[in-house]
């Protein structure tokens, strides 16, 4: 086998992910050009553009989809809308929501839009009405009524001291509201389809608008005219007026009259001459992107639903119906950046580039996307007409296949210098989809595929396959029957010499490939139950790995084709398998969702990553062997680093750092000095530390006055946590007490407004008075039955004794004054009842008028027990028993008592520990 004195990997850590971030609705880019917000179910996402990376995420706790949002033109402010008609304003930095009010629209907000000022909101409900608000004073200031049908958009004119807002609903129709007086005070009517978007001109004088009729129209805001109508010859969802003091004479902008800029259903951007109504530019598209035709528009995947005007970087903004947001730099709209919003099902995903500094990922489509680690900014290969189904790349990185189920193989060359992406060759030839595909080893010369026609393929590239040039046409140099059903994998040996091949039917295969225009079989691997998914040489030993859906890998001789290792641990199908540090460990992926590294030598699985959430498709080891990527069925991909040594003692280094200071707890607290335990138990964050402390503090002498003056010591970030710390107490009945205990001092020595300040101090005071009044009920209910047996003793007689009227008071109670006091809150009940006694009520008078009222007592107490305590008839006196019997009866009750709630019990005995009035300091607090 391989060099066993390699250092064999432990563990993975994820490095970074790439993850759905936008599925389609609002998006909208800060003024500072810096972050793109953009909805995505029940979250509104935003990325940072110069990372590509998602920084912030703010979402709503019912779980409802946002049907809108709107940020603040001072980029502060972030106000959503969801389908609970519910509007939350938040600090989106922080992910914090700063309130929350009802949208008093009957039915779901569809747009939303804020004044340059940011202190006004406006929103547009499918009920046909808008509302502003002032975020500022938190009220709503106008109720506009008129409209028909979904108020679908809203925007303010930029001038402030006009004080007007645009508006447009089903009716086609452009209503502009003056907010002085609340009135609707014209329509502009032009388009017969629904109004996309308006854009107006830096002086605020003329307004383009665009809609799904396939017009724009010029405006004249003076006179609230139509100037022009220009036939774009495509449903636009949005325009832009360009900036005249900006030289764009690369897109044909050779005057200062006004030009606007389209984007729609035909998936390009095209610049129109307003005072001619003519296109004077049109965007080229990518030659390996074909253009929609007429038939196709409505449903052109490429079309673009939103553009914007970013003016201090000079960029637009568009928005695909895929939900790619691209970056084009003006004046000549080069593609600056994309970002992909969703990418589906991930079928199969590899490293790519210079040092690895790329990855290709083919998803549930005909394209493939080819992703910058560093920026998260993506490239889309079209090429293929079906969705493609797997890759591989060859030795050097630059150069990798593709197959798919169009029956294609296409082979792809990414320029070292530029980064760009182009097909430079295609071969056709199977009769049924392509779902395996394997690069030569040594040097570019062939690919190998596997096909559900049951054949596999050898192709020959030409030498020059990546030099400058058209598109080489492969044929295939060699074609085998080789098995019974699907063949789901291929892969070629590191030599170049061998292939193997896996198949739905169970069986592996090898086969030799230095015969001239033949695949030669050399032998057959059986073992698996079922279909086998993936092949895989070893880079060093004269072994194959393969996996099956019988949840199973398998190592087996290239020598006897004899099974050497089997390694069980996935659940369910494992679908892929790759070797790693040097061929003495493997990693493997299945429908589980999980990854396994295996160490072959002691065939043990060293590490489970819990990757994803569904089926990991994509698994592959970078060149260097220090990271791995995955892609799953989740539609998220995962880059992956080795943990080294390094990172390995950190985190030992922190494990003896933790023992350290449990050892010094441990000293502090023998030592009582209480103040320092409780900081050091605190910085460890562990909530059961700190009770312990807080026990052994209650457990000394003055133990209230201690704790007090120990937690006022505390720092106030200190404060917050035991805050924290109490509300997780105080839900188990064992630990209430400690929990009160402490909220006791901290609600009676600290002012309500330095509580408030505390981070969540609100959310922990609510989350305290449901437990609390829980607590309370249940010490009120043993307070009541404490009194029951109070009284169930005081009419208790001995029987077969004399009857004299004093028996109460010359009634032997030596048992219970040598015991515990079972209640102690009953004891000054119990001696207020003696001294009224001796004081000379006649109580025993009070029953001999009414004989029957004694045995009427006991019956009902009979009944009572009889229920609630199973050892009452145990502890019936009877034939004139002592009166030490009656103290067995009443210890035998306490034991019933003791068995049935032993929690409760405990907390009865301590009730001068609870404070009575926690839950209502709590309340008060809260509200």
């Amino acid at each position: 086998m391989a060099n066993t004195n390699l250092q064999f990997k432990t563990n993975y850590a994820v490095s970074s992910k790439i993850e759905p971030f936008y599925k389609g609705g609002k998006v909208q880019i800060s003024k500072d050009e810096k972050y793109i917000f953009c909805t995505c179910g029940s979250r509104v996402n935003v990325l940072e553009i110069s990372t590509g990376k998602i920084i912030h995420c703010v979402e709503h706790d019912d779980q409802e989809d946002i049907t809108s949002f709107a940020l603040s033109c001072d980029d502060e402010m972030l106000v959503t809308a969801s389908r609970a008609l519910l509007l939350k304003q938040w600090d989106w930095r922080q992910a914090n929501c700063t309130r929350s009010w009802r949208a008093i629209h009957t039915v779901p907000v569809a747009s939303m839009t804020f004044d340059s000022t940011s202190t006004l909101l406006a929103t547009g409900g499918c009920d046909g009405t808008i509302k502003l608000w002032d975020v500022v004073k938190h009220y709503c200031t106008h109720n506009l009524k008129g409209s028909s049908g979904v108020v679908h958009l809203v925007q303010f004119h930029p001038n402030t001291d006009l004080l007007q807002l645009f508006s447009s609903s089903l009716d086609c129709g452009i209503r502009i509201w003056d907010l002085r007086s609340s009135q609707c005070v014209c329509v502009l009517q032009s388009h017969y389809s629904a109004v996309t978007s308006l854009s107006f001109s830096p002086d605020g004088n003329a307004m383009v608008s665009s809609g799904r009729d396939k017009i724009c129209t010029v405006w004249d805001l003076k006179t609230r005219k139509a100037k022009r109508t220009v036939p774009v010859y495509e449903a636009v969802e949005g325009v832009v007026i360009l900036p005249g003091s900006t030289d764009l004479a690369e897109i044909r902008v050779k005057s200062k009259d006004l030009h606007f800029i389209t984007a729609g259903s035909k998936g390009v951007l095209r610049v129109w001459e307003a005072s001619t109504a003519r296109c004077v530019y049109t965007q080229t598209l990518p030659s390996t992107l074909p253009s929609a035709s007429e038939e196709d528009e409505n449903d052109n995947p490429r079309s673009l639903t939103y553009l914007f005007h970013l003016p201090a970087s000079a960029r637009l903004a568009t928005v695909t119906a895929e939900h790619n947001i691209l970056l084009y730099q003006l004046p000549a709209l080069t593609t600056q950046q994309q970002f992909v919003g969703y990418s589906d099902e991930v079928l199969d995903v590899k490293f790519l580039g210079k040092g690895d500094s790329h990855i290709v990922v083919a998803t549930n489509s005909c394209q493939l996307k080819v992703f910058e680690l560093l920026t998260n900014s993506c490239q889309i290969l079209y090429g293929h007409t079906d969705t493609v189904l797997t890759l591989d790349v060859f030795k050097k990185g630059s150069l990798f296949a593709s197959c798919a189920k169009d029956r294609s193989v296409r082979v792809w060359h990414m320029d070292s210098d530029s980064g760009q992406v182009r097909c430079v060759a295609q071969g056709s030839g199977h009769t049924n989809a392509v779902g395996s595909i394997s690069c030569s080893r040594m040097k570019a010369s062939f690919v190998a595929t596997g096909s559900q026609d049951c054949t596999v393929k050898v192709w020959d590239l030409p030498a020059d396959c990546s030099a400058e040039g058209g598109i080489h046409q492969l044929t295939a140099r060699a074609t085998e029957k080789a098995h019974d059903k699907d063949v789901n994998s291929v892969a070629v040996s590191p030599n170049d010499k061998l292939l193997a091949s896996g198949s739905q039917d169970r069986t592996a295969k090898l086969w030799s490939l230095t015969g001239e225009g033949t695949v030669s079989l050399l032998g057959v691997f059986r073992g698996h139950r079922r279909g086998v998914w993936a092949v895989c040489f070893s880079p060093v030993d004269q072994v194959l790995a393969t996996t099956s859906a019988d949840g199973t890998a398998k190592l087996w001789s290239l020598q006897d084709f004899s099974c050497l290792k089997t390694f069980e641990g996935h659940d369910a199908s494992v679908l892929k398998v790759i070797f790693v540090s040097r061929g003495t460990q493997l990693l493997t992926s299945g429908s589980d969702g999980l990854v396994k590294l295996w160490t072959i030598k002691t065939n043990e699985c060293v590490k489970t990553l819990d990757a994803h959430q569904d089926k990991v498709w994509g698994l592959h080891a970078s060149r260097k062997d220090d990271k791995m990527v995955t892609g799953s069925a989740d539609s998220n991909i995962t880059v992956w680093s080795d943990v080294t040594e390094i990172e390995l003692a950190e985190e030992q280094a922190k494990q003896e750092d933790q023992i350290l200071k449990q050892q010094e707890l441990s000293n502090l607290l023998h030592g009582k000095k209480y103040l320092k335990a409780l900081g050091l138990a605190i910085s460890l964050d562990q909530p059961h530390t700190v009770l312990t402390v807080i026990k052994a503090i209650r457990e000394g002498e003055n133990s209230s006055e201690l704790l007090e003056k120990t937690l006022l010591k505390l720092r106030q970030d200190q404060k917050e946590s035991v805050l924290r710390y109490c509300v997780v107490w105080n839900t188990n009945a064992r630990n209430c007490l400690n929990a009160q205990a402490v909220l006791q001092v901290l609600l009676t020595h600290l002012p309500p407004e330095e509580l408030l300040q505390y981070q969540g101090a609100r959310s922990h005071l609510e989350g305290l008075i449901p437990y609390t009044e829980r607590h309370m009920q249940r010490i009120g209910r043993l307070l009541q039955a404490s009194m029951f047996l109070n009284y169930m003793w005081q009419k208790m007689r001995v029987a077969g004794g004399p009857s004299s009227t004093g028996q109460d008071e010359d009634m032997d109670t030596t048992p219970l004054a040598q015991a515990q006091p079972f209640f102690v809150i009953d004891k000054e009940k119990k001696s207020g009842s003696d001294e009224r006694r001796d004081e000379g009520n006649d109580s025993d008078g009070e029953q001999d008028e009414d004989p029957d009222s004694c045995v009427e007592d006991e019956e009902e107490l009979e009944d009572v027990s009889a229920t609630n305590k199973a050892s009452t008839d145990n502890g019936r006196v009877e034939n004139g028993a002592s009166h030490k019997t009656n103290g067995k009866h009443h210890s035998e009750s306490e034991e019933s008592s003791e068995e049935e709630d032993q929690e409760e019990e405990t907390t009865v005995k301590k009730t001068k520990g609870l404070p009575v009035s926690s839950a209502q300091q709590c309340q008060t607090f809260a509200s």
